[in-house]
């Protein structure tokens, strides 16, 4: 079945809230397993902000959840899909800038550390992305940011999610896969 845009969004806050998990990672594994959820595609622009919005309001992270996933959805709606290779720019990276973005209500004439910190995890996300290099991958891109997202919100706020060895599952639905050259390779998941 084809669903739009907004039909995928649904269906991800629909269930998403549902989750008890403490691991973004974890959380957007398996909604990335859902017949609604490319293997690339701009839904991870909002799925994978949420994930990492569950799993910090399920951490303890002070959020009133459905109207941070509705801010969110707001704000990841208007992305485009490809921004990696048309922006110069990670679409994962984004949705959970825009999730602490929605956390701690900073915006462009915030001039608190919030929005210094927010730079700060977005441009080490890109940096770590820049040294793997391309084709694009929503899975491999959507680990990274979330792994990072773990340690930042523990280090800078307190907030202690769960986060695991990360594995990719998703090698064999991926025809640009670069495998061993993917942090998160495993010959064994195919």
């Amino acid at each position: 079945m084809e669903y739009t845009l907004n039909e995928k969004y649904d269906l991800l806050i629909g269930e998403i809230v549902k989750s008890k998990s403490k691991n973004p990672v974890q959380i957007a594994k398996d909604f990335m397993h859902k017949d609604y959820v490319n293997i690339h595609g701009p839904e991870h622009h909002f799925l994978d902000g949420a994930a990492f919005l569950v799993a910090y309001s399920n951490a303890g992270g002070q959020i009133d959840l459905n109207n941070a996933l509705s801010a969110l959805r707001e704000r990841t709606i208007k992305m485009p899909g490809a921004m990696c290779g048309l922006w110069g720019v990670c679409g994962s990276t984004t949705s959970i800038g825009a999730a602490l973005s929605v956390i701690h209500g900073t915006g462009p004439l915030s001039g608190d550390d919030f929005y210094k910190e927010h730079m700060q995890y977005t441009s080490s996300c890109i940096n770590k992305m820049s040294e793997i290099g391309g084709p694009r991958c929503c899975k491999r891109n959507a680990f990274l940011a979330l792994g990072a997202a773990i340690k930042f919100v523990e280090e800078k706020y307190g907030v202690k999610m769960e986060s695991e060895d990360i594995t990719c599952e998703f090698t064999d639905w991926n025809k640009q896969c670069i495998k061993a050259r993917c942090p998160f390779y495993s010959p064994h998941h195919n």
